[in-house]
């Protein structure tokens, strides 16, 4: 677990950078960025009473690792080692968690990150445990994401000549699919994932 939690500081910070050069001196928003995603989130949990709603247990793990991209950038930006920072959130993973409403839990977390406009792991542990994921999901989720993420940066996603959609599938969906056939507890997974969207991507743009 602390190695994978190294592995996700390393490729948060490199995407940082890919991005921005300076990103630690930019002081973005990256609170934010959280509330917002907590916004969609609760959508695909549910919250209106007036309609019959069932909660996407897939989207809403998808927004969880998008949240997962923003706090991890938070907690670099306090100035920490990688290291030290995987022994806090161990830490924070490993504090026993009581299940609740998921909603009031969410708007809990939603509160503080706005109050603090820091990362609360704690309440985000609260909130995976709420939907049943695991830090092994998490993980998984996470470097799925961050590949694609810089895929899509090598591939003009800032200058707008990328594809999203490739052979009538979305980005997201041929991530899904290819993760599906590697081995992620290869030490390599994600220089094998971004080969094989390389691979997927030629074959249906070119």
């Amino acid at each position: 677990m602390k190695q994978q939690l190294i592995t996700m500081l390393e490729l948060q910070n490199d995407m940082n950078t890919k991005v921005h050069s300076d990103w630690r001196q930019k002081d973005f928003e990256w609170y934010r960025a959280i509330w917002v995603e907590c916004a969609e989130l609760l959508d695909h949990y549910g919250w209106k009473w007036w309609k019959k709603q069932t909660p996407d247990i897939g989207q809403i793990a998808l927004e969880l690792v998008d949240i997962w991209h923003f706090g991890l950038s938070i907690m670099l930006l306090k100035g920490d080692a990688p290291d030290a920072i995987a022994d806090e959130v161990i830490a924070a993973f490993s504090t026993p968690q009581q299940g609740g409403d998921f909603r009031l839990d969410l708007e809990d977390f939603t509160h503080h990150t706005l109050a603090s406009k820091g990362f609360d792991v704690i309440r985000f542990a609260r909130l995976m445990q709420g939907i049943e994921m695991d830090f092994e999901q998490l993980y998984v989720g996470y470097v799925g994401k961050n590949v694609l993420n810089f895929f899509r940066q090598d591939h003009g996603y800032q200058d707008g000549s990328y594809h999203k959609q490739w052979g009538g599938k979305e980005d997201n969906e041929h991530l899904v699919d290819i993760v599906a056939t590697l081995d992620t507890s290869a030490s390599d997974f994600k220089d094998q994932l971004y080969g094989r969207m390389l691979a997927t991507y030629q074959a249906l743009c070119a």
